[in-house]
């Protein structure tokens, strides 16, 4: 099956063509990646990450990719350089069936689904002025309300960021002098409480609002398209890249099921990824997980899957190589996240938009806040 056979899934005016036409068409592709140079596209990241720059078709191959799919007569990079290994394509397949047979919990007017996220993340300390540095991870527990009508109201409650893991001595002494300074400035139970309209929350537009999901194409093949003209420029490989989208996506927990089974079925196109454990278990849920190892760092993007529903366990970057100036041991969960979706009645009163840059006095706008300097009040 060729780009174009696959395109006429989705469009039945596209004519057959012939090998000789596509041939041609792959070379100018090619032939515009190759001749990029130096060119790259640069795009605000999501979140922090570890990601350096890559070598092949990375970074700089696909900053004129954009270029190349205008120009030539090729759709995208998905479906047509092969795919996912056929036991991961199976399961991730699998849960794109059980997604739709499972369907959403469906919400009475004022209920709320809530999202109880556990996540995790690794915090790097340098020692004094030498270059070694120290690691440990933290976890957050973390409380979402979304509502029956996503138009209205979303609740987050967000608790601090405390040591979970430690590795040696000297890692658990920073952690926990860092825990110490939170505790003493917030308290040990302190949490942020938000809410915002369509859970624009820090007065930053919700990337997984009800308007963004809906316009994301439900053809895998077209979604997937897009999602890697979306993170052009971004991470180390457009392959990787495409799955930490996916990732981030699917951990906001509220994803709609047609909407969950065209992800699942766009990360089967994506080469590289494969099973990477048959029974993961993620904060005490067992799943399957589903990755891809990015060779230029050796982090593993995972997918833990319940294959039986459809639902995500939640996802994980694994550093499969040891790293000295990471500060972390190898085989190291450097951050994963946790989820768990119930359908309640009420979600906590009070919080605002902005959580405790409004208790601070800063003014927020777009996601940045100006905060007056400490002991000096906010005009």
């Amino acid at each position: 099956m060729n780009e174009l056979t696959l395109l006429r899934k989705v469009r039945s005016d596209v004519p057959e063509a012939s090998d000789d036409v596509l041939d041609k068409g792959r070379a100018a592709l090619f032939s515009r990646i190759n001749a990029s140079g130096s060119t790259v596209v640069k795009r605000p990241k999501r979140k922090a990450r570890a990601r350096w720059a890559g070598a092949g078709l990375g970074v700089i191959g696909a900053a004129a990719l954009v270029t190349g799919l205008v120009v030539t007569n090729v759709v995208g990079l998905a479906g047509w350089r092969g795919g996912a290994d056929p036991a991961a394509a199976a399961v991730l397949h699998s849960a794109a069936l059980a997604s739709i047979e499972n369907s959403d919990p469906v919400l009475a007017a004022g209920q709320y689904l809530r999202v109880d996220s556990a996540a995790v993340y690794g915090a790097t300390t340098q020692i004094g002025d030498s270059d070694k540095m120290v690691s440990y991870l933290t976890i957050t527990n973390d409380e979402l309300y979304v509502p029956a009508d996503r138009a209205e109201d979303w609740v987050w409650v967000r608790g601090l960021a405390e040591p979970y893991e430690t590795f040696g001595p000297e890692s658990k002494r920073v952690a926990d002098e860092s825990w110490a300074a939170v505790v003493s400035e917030r308290g040990a139970d302190s949490k942020e409480l938000l809410r915002a309209p369509k859970g624009a929350f820090y007065s930053y537009e919700n990337i997984h609002s009800p308007d963004k999901l809906a316009a994301l194409p439900r053809n895998p093949y077209v979604l997937l398209n897009q999602i890697y003209k979306t993170t052009i420029g971004q991470g180390n490989s457009p392959d990787g890249e495409a799955l930490v989208w996916i990732a981030d996506t699917l951990r906001f927990g509220a994803v709609p099921a047609d909407l969950r089974a065209a992800l699942y079925k766009a990360a089967a196109m994506i080469p590289g990824v494969e099973i990477t454990e048959e029974q993961a278990n993620l904060n005490g849920a067992t799943g399957i997980a589903i990755g891809r190892l990015e060779d230029v760092n050796g982090i593993r993007q995972d997918l833990i899957i319940d294959p039986a529903t459809g639902q995500l366990i939640g996802e994980r970057q694994v550093l499969t190589g040891g790293d000295e100036q990471s500060g972390f041991p190898a085989g190291t969960s450097i951050s994963w996240t946790a989820i768990r979706t119930t359908v309640v009645d009420d979600a906590p009163e009070g919080g605002t938009a902005n959580g405790i840059f409004d208790e601070m006095g800063c003014q927020t706008a777009a996601g940045v806040s100006q905060c007056p300097p400490e002991g000096v009040p906010n005009e």
